[in-house]
């Protein structure tokens, strides 16, 4: 990598399978089990996510059947018992539809799952048009990334414009994603910014800090001679 940050479209599944707003409840049962997913886009005509439906959209078509049906539970799940008797992917989506762009970042992409609570996101261009889908398992392939690769964006990125001319007495170690930085540092002050940076890195799991500061002096005790003087005048 060059210090890029990895997006959405670098991980992005781009083989989708989608639903159009006609399609039936059968239909749609059938296109879930044979592509093994959870929930599929709904397009418009022009290919525009316009929705989502998801097993859980589908799912109150066996909850609430005509038979088990009373006042109460019209009353208190009406949004359920309008999707019971949903037979097309446009009555049974939820919408609109939870997507995000090709180029936004894995960190929003997974703000977004968080905050919406949902396990993949339709990706669409800035016209809406359905480009792919991203899983959560999809962002968590940046944590596959090479030690190796990960160690020389650390040093590149982070230890040589943060500590110059000193970066190369400086040790970077990569193991399963875990960088160790090591060695001494003229400006302690500088060792939580380094951390932060190097957590910052995509890859990287965690981060242990081993950077230490010139070795302190104590000044000399008053009426005891000063011995560091003596030592450079022999």
């Amino acid at each position: 990598m060059d210090g890029t940050p990895t997006v959405v479209d670098d991980v992005m599944t781009h083989r989708v399978v989608a639903l159009r707003r006609g399609a039936t409840f059968k239909d749609i049962v059938k296109t879930i089990r044979e592509w093994r997913v959870s929930a599929l886009p709904v397009l418009d005509d022009a290919g525009r996510v316009v929705g989502v439906v998801s097993e859980a959209d589908m799912l109150p078509k066996e909850e609430y059947r005509r038979s088990d049906l009373d006042r109460y539970g019209q009353l208190q799940h009406p949004a359920d018992v309008y999707k019971a008797g949903a037979v097309t992917a446009g009555e049974l989506m939820t919408g609109p539809a939870v997507t995000v762009t090709p180029d936004a970042t894995l960190a929003r992409a997974a703000r977004i799952m968080a905050r919406h609570g949902v396990k993949r996101l339709p990706v669409v261009g800035h016209d809406g048009v359905l480009e792919g889908i991203v899983s959560r398992s999809d962002l968590l392939k940046v944590f596959l990334r090479d030690d190796e690769d990960i160690a020389e964006e650390v040093r590149r990125e982070v230890v040589e414009p943060l500590f110059g001319t000193h970066a190369e007495a400086l040790r970077v170690e990569v193991r399963d994603g875990v960088v160790t930085l090591s060695g001494l540092v003229h400006d302690t002050a500088l060792v939580p910014l380094a951390a932060l940076l190097v957590r910052g890195v995509e890859g990287v799991v965690d981060v242990q800090c081993a950077l230490t500061g010139p070795a302190s002096h104590p000044d000399p005790v008053p009426g005891l001679p000063d011995t560091r003087r003596t030592s450079a005048s022999t």
